[in-house]
């Protein structure tokens, strides 16, 4: 795989900057803080990226990453807009829990929960959403398969809640032979439609990027029924993984104060 240093993706740009500068700042300063460390960067992609990851953004319903329902706990919402032009760091405990959701025409908005006090049910014990279990899953790629690695394209695009045409995936990687594992992951019992969704992404990543080379899907979930059993019994290139959570704790012996 090639070396070559690249840019990262423009929204993780934007929370480096945020990040170095300190809450609160503003989109000017964001936007300077990237033109100077990585020179050539688009403005107005800066700009939508800002828009993208902003918590309380309006218009960020109109952008690929936030097109579905959902609550805002994924990599694209760790942004806050106190005022017009001005930023800092979101935080649910000072800014309150943020969603999109559906109004009653089926459209989508951004909204505050009006939920914030909802308990975690039995199917969501170990990870409280899709995106906590995928960011974890990501860094720690070795747990999915040995010798896998983020894909990442050749704008620096990584596998990662990946944009595709026909939808995003959840991870998207390389393994130790060069090719391609789509990984789409459910909290809770995977749902019967995660296999025409996981068979829609592997023959796009097969026309579109693979070039030849192979490539598999795995659907990860606390709880795989037998339905999706039934429906990839005859597929060689997709599989089903459960996932359990194991925590274990070590007694810590006390200081002794007299040494």
């Amino acid at each position: 795989m090639s070396t070559t240093a690249v840019k990262p993706p423009v929204w993780k740009m934007v929370k480096e900057a945020v990040e170095a500068l300190g809450s609160p700042t503003t989109n000017v300063m964001v936007r300077d803080w990237i033109l100077k460390k990585y020179p050539g960067t688009n403005k107005s992609t800066i700009g939508c990226q800002t828009t993208i990851c902003t918590v309380n953004q309006d218009s960020r319903i109109h952008y690929p990453e936030n097109k579905k329902p959902r609550k805002c706990d994924s990599q694209y919402d760790f942004l806050y807009r106190p005022s017009s032009g001005q930023l800092e760091t979101y935080d649910p405990a000072r800014h309150g829990l943020w969603e999109l959701v559906e109004d009653e025409n089926g459209r989508l908005k951004v909204q505050k929960s009006t939920d914030e006090s909802k308990p975690v049910t039995a199917d969501e014990k170990g990870f409280a959403a899709e995106a906590h279990l995928r960011d974890f899953l990501a860094g720690n790629l070795d747990l999915i398969e040995n010798g896998l690695e983020l894909f990442t394209d050749d704008n620096g695009n990584a596998g990662v809640e990946y944009v595709i045409a026909i939808g995003r995936i959840d991870i998207l990687a390389i393994d130790s032979d060069g090719n391609f594992l789509v990984v789409e992951l459910k909290v809770g019992k995977g749902p019967d439609d995660v296999c025409g969704q996981i068979m829609r992404y592997v023959s796009w990543v097969k026309r579109h990027l693979a070039k030849g080379k192979k490539v598999r899907g795995i659907i990860i979930a606390k709880s795989i029924s037998d339905k999706i059993r039934f429906a990839l019994a005859d597929l060689e290139n997709i599989e089903a993984h459960e996932y359990n959570m194991n925590i274990s704790l070590k007694a810590v012996p006390h200081i002794d104060t007299a040494t």
